[in-house]
């Protein structure tokens, strides 16, 4: 068979040039595909290394109320200095509030309050993002860029329900699989008079660890209405243990 410049490539290779390329290319396909697996690992590396290593940290908290579908003018707002030690949990101490007694009380009071409970010791382990709490799955798609970061995104869905477990998705640093976003619901409300609440917390990637910057919640209450939280986080001072 004669083959000059203008016949196909296709053609030109003949058919087990063309078998040879397909053999080749499939290792190189499955080789670019990310394995489940070694990403959930991961997931469960980065968590606990954060954990392990860190032995205090402290940050200033800014919460942010808001009513009525009104994002711009805040009902009541918080700004608290916490204080994160490995051996004992959170503490919290109010710089500044103003707007709303009862949200303050009622709302912002009630988040402090359970945060403090899920970061005692032997606690805080039931809230960690990983395999032993929850069901992870790798999502389609490949690979999703959020906040300059290459980032995998897992569903997750708890294996126990509570209010600090989250029913959604989270995308992880394609690097070290490290947290750089969650979002979904809680898979359990925290009260009998409000609905689930739909949570987003970002994380930014401080001393080698995850450390949340920027958080959102919105539920829907008898009492309040709809009501959305955001908290700022900023000043973050992080002491690593020291290691034998």
């Amino acid at each position: 068979m004669y083959f000059n410049n203008h016949t196909p490539r296709r053609l030109r290779l003949g058919i087990p040039g063309v078998l040879v390329l397909a053999i080749l290319w499939i290792p190189l396909v499955r080789a670019q595909q990310p394995d489940e697996s070694s990403i959930i690992r991961g997931v469960d590396a980065a968590v606990k290394a954060r954990l392990g290593s860190i032995a205090s940290y402290t940050v200033t908290e800014h919460y942010s109320v808001y009513r009525n579908n009104d994002e711009t003018h805040p009902a009541a707002e918080m700004t608290v200095k916490t204080t994160y030690e490995k051996e004992t949990g959170k503490s919290y101490a109010i710089l500044s509030e103003s707007g709303s007694e009862l949200l303050r009380k009622f709302v912002l009071q009630s988040i402090l309050d359970n945060e403090k409970r899920i970061n005692q010791p032997g606690v805080r382990e039931g809230s960690w993002i990983t395999s032993a709490n929850y069901e992870m799955k790798l999502k389609p798609g490949g690979i999703e860029r959020i906040n300059g970061r290459d980032c995998y995104v897992l569903s997750i869905d708890p294996k126990q329900k509570a209010p600090s477990l989250i029913v959604g998705s989270i995308w992880v640093d394609a690097k070290d699989q490290s947290l750089v976003q969650l979002q979904g619901t809680a898979s359990k409300s925290i009260s009998v008079f409000t609905g689930p609440t739909q949570v987003m917390r970002q994380y930014e990637n401080l001393n080698g660890f995850a450390e949340a910057t920027h958080a959102r919640a919105e539920s829907e209450s008898t009492l309040f209405g709809k009501t959305v939280v955001t908290i700022e986080y900023q000043g973050y001072e992080i002491k690593i243990r020291a290691t034998p």
